[in-house]
């Protein structure tokens, strides 16, 4: 998110790290790169296991040297362990104990991981502003020598008024619900809903092989030796003819120009209508076709064309554009980010109206829309959940390598 909203101190900067987000941070580690006074975003990490404390710190700061503008950054711990008390609070003695020679300051969660990330920081050039725990008691910095014992109550991470105006004009949320995984679970629809699609895919499905002898993958016509599904009957021409829904050849023929067809998608609510659910299941369950909604969605309604001339092309035997290919790895163009999360919002959607054989791609590509917008967590479930369909998924393989990898796509590390 490029958004610029001033922070008066630390409990205020601490308030808007979860509107950088859009969501609150659990167990996580934040760190947020700052060019002249301005934060440039925010990355969210998993708390490392102890032992890999250092490798962690590593990669983090690896992740902040690649943004060009990056001059410093501050990090911030999100924990569910509460802040100890100085030694010898215990026993009613005051700062420094009994003897004036033990540490007055309270015990902050995740010190060690931020004399890490510290050390990279220095290494790389960048200078560490302010290292910030949150706490399940209470919030504190570890360069505060004044940190009172329990550190500061939560309750003063409140937005400030002018924040808040400031990231409602911006078209933030001020009061993001849920942590880094709410928003990984597909939409709940009704049961009759879910009929209605699967019945529009059958429809569907027969008037595409009778008309132009398409197969169906698995829970239709036939499946996919990729997928692991086996054939079924070839469908009695004649028979089927006279048996095809209307509705089901007209979004057959709306097949013949995906680009149009996928650029008028990102209006849809398939819930409302069957048949769009099922066309754009029908396209997503093919890599072929996915790829280009893919390439499409992230650059606009040309490329959609590009690409789909470019499938045209390899399928002839011709080798298959390098600036496309690098869509997928994540090197092009910075994508609209408000495209891809309208794209996201409507293949979540047809995942979860669509019968089970048909989920894996839908799902896959939300991974992959996900991974795009900078949501690693959420793309890992989506992947996992496709690779639990089809364990064998090639776009979900390549978005949960990316994941475990670490790796973001380039354009995270791009300012503007």
């Amino acid at each position: 998110m490029s958004l610029t909203v001033k922070a008066a101190d630390a409990a205020q900067f601490l308030s808007l790290v979860p509107r950088l987000l859009g969501f609150t941070p659990t167990q996580s580690l934040v760190l947020v790169p700052m060019a002249r006074g301005r934060s440039l975003g925010a990355m969210r990490l998993d708390l490392p296991h102890e032992d890999l404390v250092d490798t962690v710190a590593s990669q983090a700061i690896g992740m902040m040297c690649r943004i060009a503008e990056a001059e410093a950054l501050i990090a911030v711990v999100y924990t569910d362990e509460a802040i100890g008390s100085p030694p010898g609070a215990a026993f009613g003695l005051g700062p420094g104990g009994a003897f004036g020679d033990l540490p007055s300051v309270p015990d902050l969660p995740g010190a060690d991981l931020i004399d890490a990330l510290d050390a990279h920081a220095y290494a790389c050039g960048l200078h560490l502003i302010d290292a910030l725990t949150v706490a399940s008691n209470g919030w504190g910095s570890h360069d505060d020598p004044d940190l009172p014992p329990g550190g500061h109550p939560l309750d003063r991470l409140r937005v400030h008024r002018a924040a808040a105006v400031a990231l409602e004009e911006a078209g933030a949320d001020a009061l993001p619900a849920g942590d880094q995984a709410s928003g990984a679970t597909l939409p709940r629809v009704d049961a009759s809903s879910r009929r209605a699609v699967a019945r529009a895919l059958d429809a569907l499905s027969m008037a595409l092989e009778v008309l132009c002898g398409i197969p169906s993958v698995a829970g239709g016509a036939r499946g996919s030796a990729a997928h692991g599904d086996s054939a079924e009957e070839p469908v009695d021409q004649a028979s089927a003819s006279a048996r095809i829904d209307p509705a089901a050849l007209e979004a057959a023929c709306e097949l013949d120009d995906l680009p149009a067809l996928f650029e008028a998608a990102l209006t849809w609510h398939p819930s409302a209508e069957p048949m769009h659910a099922a066309m754009l299941g029908w396209c997503l369950s093919r890599p072929s076709l996915r790829d280009i909604a893919l390439v499409q969605w992230a650059s606009d309604a040309t490329g959609g064309d590009v690409a789909m001339e470019a499938q045209r092309r390899w399928e002839d035997g011709a080798e298959y554009p390098a600036d496309l290919a690098e869509v997928m790895w994540g090197d092009g163009a910075r994508p609209d980010a408000e495209r891809l999360q309208r794209a996201l919002a409507l293949v979540r959607e047809v995942a979860a109206l669509v019968p089970k054989a048909h989920r894996p791609g839908p799902l896959a590509l939300c991974g992959w829309l996900s991974w795009a917008l900078g949501r690693s967590s959420h793309a890992d479930r989506y992947a996992a959940m496709a690779l639990a369909i089809d364990r064998r998924h090639g776009l979900a393989d390549i978005v949960r390598s990316f994941v475990r990898a670490g790796h973001l796509p380039d354009w995270a590390f791009r300012v503007g």
